[in-house]
């Protein structure tokens, strides 16, 4: 068998792995997508970047791609047919013990995302290949990231950390810390927003200004507090799985303010839950109807 051939076979074994992987993945309700670097990124935004040159990295902290992570699986292998004829002239290549162009990889968190490259990377991660020549640039983060992570881990992490940046820097001992919780990204930072504009208005009426800790007593029992009553009344949690009441709070208080710039000031909070415990029910069908379809969509493709 010639290294065409032999190529080609190579890359029908990589794909039907991409296969098992998809269906597995489908079952278990998991996205079997290589890590989006503008996703992760979004996430963990990253405050500065430097450039490392060439450097020999390990395949196996290749974990993402910055714009073909639809392409390939998890494990990076060609999930789609239109892959076939560079990816098979790349292992070709090897196969011929040709030497390659180094590829072009971010470097987040201790592993890697492509930029330039990705069938190298796949026929590389088929073949067992144990490292790979990289020009690399490296982007700070003080999230960890592992091999397989997901999504939901990554926001998982996130949020760890989020909240242990605002516990560090504002000592919230005048708040119920252990109620108080979110899941996703982003929400402690924005929680600490609102308190700033609560204090800001308290601000308004009086004649000196109040602390952060104050301010942050006043939000919990006057914002945050009746909010969370509303939504225990409505058992809205139950529409939510997974999701806290922090979570339903900063959801509830978009909403709210999306409601009332389109119907007026008037409304008020308890209103406003109610709404939304009605717009979430109806939708809950049309989702799980979704998931099915997709479930059903991977188990068909061939």
């Amino acid at each position: 068998m010639n290294s065409n051939s032999t190529a080609q076979d190579d890359f029908y074994k990589a794909k039907a792995k991409a296969k098992f992987q998809g269906l597995f993945s489908a079952l278990h309700w998991k996205n079997n997508d290589l890590l989006s670097f503008y996703e992760v990124t979004s996430i963990i935004k990253p405050k500065s970047e430097t450039y490392l040159g060439m450097r020999t990295i390990p395949v196996s902290k290749i974990i993402g791609s910055e714009g073909r992570y639809h392409d390939f699986s998890s494990a990076f292998m060609p999930k789609r047919e239109q892959l076939k004829t560079r990816w098979v002239s790349v292992d070709t290549a090897i196969i011929n013990d040709i030497i390659l162009p180094p590829i072009s990889v971010y470097s987040l968190g201790g592993y890697y995302f492509v930029r330039d490259g990705n069938h190298r990377v796949s026929v590389a991660k088929a073949q067992g290949l144990e490292f790979i020549d990289a020009e690399v640039v490296e982007l700070d983060s003080e999230i960890e990231l592992k091999p397989g992570i997901t999504m939901k881990e990554l926001r998982t992490k996130v949020v760890e950390y989020e909240r242990k940046m605002f516990i560090e820097q504002y000592n919230p001992t005048y708040l119920p810390m252990d109620d108080i919780t979110f899941t996703t990204p982003g929400a402690y930072p924005e929680m600490v927003n609102h308190i700033l504009v609560h204090k800001y208005y308290i601000n308004q009426d009086i004649d000196h200004e109040i602390s952060f800790e104050d301010a942050a007593k006043s939000w919990y029992k006057n914002v945050y507090s009746p909010i969370v009553q509303e939504v225990r009344k409505e058992n809205l949690l139950q529409a939510f799985p997974g999701q806290s009441e922090g979570d339903m709070y900063m959801w509830l208080v978009r909403r709210w303010d999306e409601m009332k710039r389109s119907e007026g000031q008037g409304l008020s909070a308890a209103e406003a839950v109610r709404r939304a415990s009605q717009e979430r029910g109806k939708g809950l069908l049309a989702r799980f109807r979704r998931r099915l379809g997709y479930i059903f969509s991977k188990l068909s493709k061939g």
